[in-house]
Order: C-alpha cells, then structure tokens, then sequence
C-alpha cells in the first residue's frame, strides 16, 4: 500500500486503499475515460464547479491532466453558506493548475427564488437544495455557450447513500470519480499533488453555515465507506458486516436505509408501463 499521504485514520474500520500501481492506474483511466467523454460529445473542453473540497479538487486535477488547462473552466459559486475559507481553496486549486475560472455569487440568483415563493424561504433544506441546483444551472449555462460538458464530482458513496440533490450536483455529464469510494478519492487526490489540508477538510456540501457531510448524515465517510463495500456492494450479511467492521448494528442499518431511501435519485424519473403494446 502507498506510504505516501497517509490519508486513512487509524480507527478507519475497512482500509479501502489502492497500491502504488493501482493508483497510477486508476489517475490514467480516469483522465482517458474524461477525454473520451469530451471527444464523444465532440466538446470543446470541460467546465467543472470548484467548491475547495476533496471531490471538486480530484476532478479538477484528473481533467486537466485530460485535457490540459486550456480546456477546463472552474466556476467558483458561493452563497451565504460558503465559508470565505473553502471558496478561497476553490480559487487557490483553479490558480494553481493555471485554469480560467470565474467567481459567480449566487445568493443574488437565490434570492429571486425565496422572494417568488417566501413560504419556503425559512426551510433549511429546501433552500440549500436551491443553492445546489443554481449551481447546476450555471455550470450548464457556461457550458453550453463555450460548447463544453460539464463534469460531475460526487463519489460512489455519495452516490450510494443519496447524498446529493437531485437535478443539482448529480445534473452532469459524467462523474469521473464517481466509482470511487471516499478513502480512495483522498488518496488519489493526494496521489495526483493535491496539498493534505485539503486531502483532509472535514467533508461539507455547505448547503447551510456550518453543516458537515458526516454529521447531516449520522456517521464517519471510512464506516460509510466500509458497510457500502461489504454489505450494501458487497456479499457479507449484516450480521457479519458487524463482526467484521466491529460498528454498531445501527449504523449498518443507517447506511442500509440511505441506500434503499434514495433508489429514486439513481434512476431514470419513472413512467407507468403501456396499457396497449
């Protein structure tokens, strides 16, 4: 296993981590798979949200070893929830891989929607998920007036826990890392230069001041990681998913419940089936 970065806690219950080997492997295929993409849809490049966290900071690097400089924009979008911290990160990645980008507040755009519709105005949540989607929007817009596509940065536990909101950070054209749980994506983040304080920022999709991934979500990302790869992707019980990770039984039923809740945000809007063939 690589020594370099040692980006898994000690009291991590699963060690997810790729070899030397595998990470050389992994940062190659990811950077061939994002070219292909761009070269399929005959693009232009690529544009990319920047948020100044680990998942954001990964794309960013794997797309402009893709691509080259040149052809990646990063929009940075920050609100009333961003900490000036992360978005000065956000910046400080864009710079340091030479990529044109943009600072676009947001709050003025969200605005319009809590004043359209006031009663929802105070709901925490609905409100994030507002910010999150005129994110999208945006990366779409810039987008398709450079003839670019956008790429995702949710990773597959996100993805398997429903952590995300829909038609919002997952409304993208692919998601490079998006099979990589988030040990991993730490590890090729500091693989491929990322610095280790951004390696190790406390995970936050910032749709409120002071919110954390982890907390909003009931557990650590190494358990998440950890019962997703042996339970929910995995063969073992949850029985012996406990036995084995040594977790509580609640937290495999925890990760089990975020998994079968957000079914809907991995497929296709449903539609009832013909009555007439």
């Amino acid at each position: 296993m690589s020594t370099e970065h040692p980006v898994l806690r000690s009291d991590a219950p699963l060690d997810l981590r790729l070899s030397d080997t595998e990470l050389d492997a992994t940062a190659d295929h990811l950077a061939t798979f994002i070219e292909g993409v761009i070269a399929d849809a005959g693009a232009e490049g690529a544009v990319i949200g920047l948020s100044g966290g680990i998942d954001s900071t990964t794309v960013a690097y794997l797309a402009v070893e893709a691509l080259g400089p040149d052809a990646v924009h990063g929009l940075v979008m920050p609100s009333v929830a961003n900490s000036e911290e992360n978005m000065s990160d956000a910046e400080w990645v864009a710079q340091e891989l030479g990529i044109e980008y943009d600072v676009v507040e947001i709050q003025p755009i969200a605005e319009t929607f809590f004043d359209a519709f006031p009663e929802a105005a105070d709901d925490r949540m609905a409100a994030g998920n507002v910010y999150v989607r005129t994110r999208a929007v945006l990366n779409y817009f810039v987008a398709n007036h450079e003839d670019k596509v956008v790429l995702g940065t949710g990773n597959r536990a996100e993805a398997m826990a429903g952590y995300y909101t829909k038609y919002g950070d997952q409304a993208v054209d692919c998601n490079p890392i998006g099979n990589l749980y988030k040990q991993q994506v730490r590890q090729l983040a500091a693989h491929l230069g990322a610095p280790e304080n951004l390696v190790t920022k406390t995970p936050s999709a910032e749709m409120w001041s002071g919110q954390t991934d982890e907390e909003e979500m009931g557990l650590g990302y190494d358990t998440l990681d950890a019962i997703l790869a042996l339970h929910v992707d995995g063969p073992l019980s949850k029985a012996a998913t406990v036995r084995t990770l040594d977790v509580d039984e609640s937290h495999v039923e925890r990760v089990v419940d975020l998994y079968e809740r957000s079914a809907h945000k991995r497929a296709m809007p449903p539609a009832p089936e013909p009555l007439h063939r």
